[in-house]
């Protein structure tokens, strides 16, 4: 909307014009015009208190391609600034208390009013997580899932956390009005109600229901939709999301590029960046990064999830009839279910595990990532460590993730680390393949099942979880360290040497976390909030700063971690390489790896055996159902994910063959 415009009383002339068009005002000098009003583009509207409008001379284009000349036509509008070109239809009640910006069109709308000191859903509380409260979350604009996972997680660091709120509460001030906002371009149409809700720039707003205490975050380059049938009570809905089918949202947050729709309801719950949550329902969920369910008869209650699949009938149940629903579930990134799985909170799972069937009983596997759960008829949870690791599936997600990143524009709040084998992850193989070990060795043959955690596992399985550990264990490694070297591998031993030396600004620790979507080492978090209450961070805008430093000092983190990592498990220090060692790491690499790929491409060919193709060739002859099956799934020779397998493996091949040659003529 442009400022200082040159706005004046009406002449009689335009107020006679205005009144044999429909129009009617409380006091005709409180309506002031912008030089060059046009006062034929409205009609039938009632005035009631202070209105500025600005001048009607252009029209307005709608989404559909549909263009409508600017103006105000059969409405009733109560202390508003009205910008130019705006087109405002048919509003049923009125609109009241609302800056309405250049280019907006708002039609067929039955209410539409800001009550005074409304904060627009800044400031809610969601009881997230806890259904029974005490890890409230606060809603304001700037959001993102690293500072609501602090904020709900860490209460064990009370001066953090009064300083967070904090944070969160001065913010709301600033947001805090009497007047409602419609930015520029922004397109509304036959919504019922629209109540102290602010909606940004290019929002595109159809045929929702009722729209109460929020705000809808959008911007020209990042335009938000919302459309049919959407009820949202005291909400945040973030820049390219779409919100529509009749989702009922209650306390809730949706996150920058997240879809949300098809009778979906959420009360008391955060979805963060590029979530989908369609058919089902969700209460006092935190849904981190990538959280996923897509299924009706989908319950997802009191747990913390990212980069999480929900199969069909995915259930959990958060108390046990005692003192109420107070239970947490926590499944770590990459978690999936299984259709009708179903845990009894508390329950805890490692990153990338898979858990399937109805556990009745509780069970923490969080420090063995790469986990098969499975439910025993008694309900007893079943595992297999590290088997996931293997599989198509979880090479496949790896890869989809950062392609399926749908948020627009250059302001990403959710700061997210896509990487499935990392300091995180690898750190948890090694402390689970070295229990696994202890476990083997003081077990006695004579016991068939171990329990870890809660959960059951086979003794013989011992060994198997520490071959699959030590696979990705070596993987992992190797291949950073290969990397590195190759890198430079034209240069002398020293410039080998340089590359594998630590950076000075990097911070080591041992352990690492998963805050919201973003890997950091615990030093790293520890410092941050140490800053935090020390008041060296002292605002929201300090705070994303230093996440983003956090984020971008992952890499020389993470080269530090692999160093310590690979000299404790090698007995070698990189430091000290040498030619001998530089063969040594290539031929260790390309054995390791290419098992690996051989694995997983192994996994892959089962889609097309032969009880995959059971149910093919109907009506036909046998000969018939081989063709059946690769008319409709392929051939395995052509699938593209097993291709692109067997390409990585033959790169991988010249890849090693060509890095022994220079290692053969290294300069010393």
């Amino acid at each position: 909307m442009q400022k200082n415009l040159n706005y004046r009383k009406l002449t009689q002339e335009e107020i006679h014009r205005l009144e044999t068009q429909g129009c009617s005002a409380l006091d005709w000098d409180m309506v002031t015009v912008e030089d060059g009003f046009c006062p034929a583009r409205i009609r039938n509207t009632h005035f009631s208190g202070p209105v500025s409008v600005g001048k009607h001379t252009g029209n307005v284009d709608s989404d559909s391609g549909v263009e409508k000349i600017s103006g105000i036509f059969n409405a009733y509008i109560s202390n508003c600034r009205i910008g130019r070109n705006v087109r405002i239809a048919n509003i049923g009640v009125h609109i009241a208390n609302y800056i309405i910006e250049d280019n907006a069109c708002i039609e067929n709308v039955g209410l539409m009013e800001t009550s005074p000191g409304s904060t627009f859903g800044n400031g809610t509380e969601v009881e997230v997580l806890n259904e029974a409260g005490g890890r409230e979350v606060i809603l304001f604009n700037e959001l993102s899932v690293q500072f609501a996972h602090i904020l709900c997680l860490h209460r064990y660091r009370p001066r953090t956390i009064e300083q967070l709120q904090k944070f969160a509460r001065d913010y709301v001030e600033t947001v805090r009005s009497d007047w409602g906002r419609i930015g520029s371009a922004a397109q509304i149409r036959s919504v019922g109600k629209i109540k102290n809700v602010n909606i940004g720039t290019a929002a595109v707003v159809h045929e929702a229901s009722s729209l109460v205490n929020g705000t809808v975050l959008s911007t020209c380059d990042a335009p938000t939709i919302i459309g049919n049938e959407v009820i949202a009570d005291n909400f945040i809905i973030a820049e390219s999301a779409h919100v529509a089918d009749g989702a009922v949202l209650k306390n809730t947050f949706v996150g920058q590029g997240c879809q949300m729709g098809r009778q979906f309801s959420s009360e008391n719950s955060l979805f963060f960046a590029n979530c989908e949550a369609f058919h089902g329902e969700a209460c006092s969920v935190f849904a981190g990064p990538y959280t996923v369910t897509h299924h009706k008869s989908t319950l997802l209650i009191a747990g913390l999830f990212s980069f999480y699949n929900a199969g069909s009938g995915s259930n959990q149940s958060n108390h046990m009839y005692k003192l109420g629903p107070v239970h947490e579930g926590r499944l770590g990134r990459g978690t999936k279910t299984g259709s009708f799985s179903y845990m009894m909170w508390p329950c805890c799972v490692g990153p990338f595990g898979v858990v399937l069937g109805k556990h009745t009983g509780t069970f923490d596997t969080s420090d063995y990532p790469f986990t098969h759960h499975e439910a025993r008829p008694d309900g007893k949870c079943q595992i297999v460590p590290g088997l996931n690791l293997i599989t198509v599936g979880t090479v496949r997600d790896g890869a989809k993730w950062p392609n399926r990143d749908r948020r627009q524009g250059n302001n990403k709040r959710d700061i997210i680390s896509f990487d499935v084998f990392s300091p995180l992850t690898v750190g948890k193989m090694i402390n689970a393949s070295q229990n696994l070990k202890k476990l083997q060795e003081t077990t006695d043959r004579s016991i068939e099942q171990v329990n870890l955690g809660g959960a059951l596992i086979k003794r013989p399985l011992l060994r198997t979880g520490q071959k699959f550990y030590r696979t990705g264990i070596d993987i992992y490694l190797l291949e950073k360290i290969f990397g590195r070297i190759d890198a430079v591998l034209d240069g002398s031993l020293d410039d080998i040497r340089a590359a594998l030396a630590d950076d000075p600004q990097a911070v080591y620790d041992r352990d690492w976390v998963d805050i919201g979507g973003q890997i950091m080492s615990r030093r790293r978090l520890t410092e941050l909030e140490d800053s935090i209450e020390s008041g060296r961070i002292a605002d929201l805008q300090s705070l994303h700063k230093e996440l983003e430093k956090i984020h971008s000092s992952y890499s020389q983190d993470e080269w530090a971690w692999i160093k310590a990592a690979y000299q404790e498990l090698y007995e070698t220090n990189l430091d000290n390489i040498t030619p001998e060692l530089l063969t040594q790491l290539a031929q260790a690499y390309l054995k390791v790896r290419k098992k690996f790929i051989t694995m997983v491409i192994a996994d892959a060919e089962k889609e097309f055996a032969e009880l995959s193709q059971t149910g093919f060739g109907q009506d036909g002859c046998e000969k018939d159902l081989q063709n059946d099956f690769t008319a409709v799934r392929g051939d395995c020779e052509q699938n593209s994910f097993i291709r692109q397998m067997k390409d990585e493996l033959t790169n991988l091949e010249n890849q090693v063959e060509t890095f022994l040659k220079k290692a053969s003529n290294i300069n010393l």
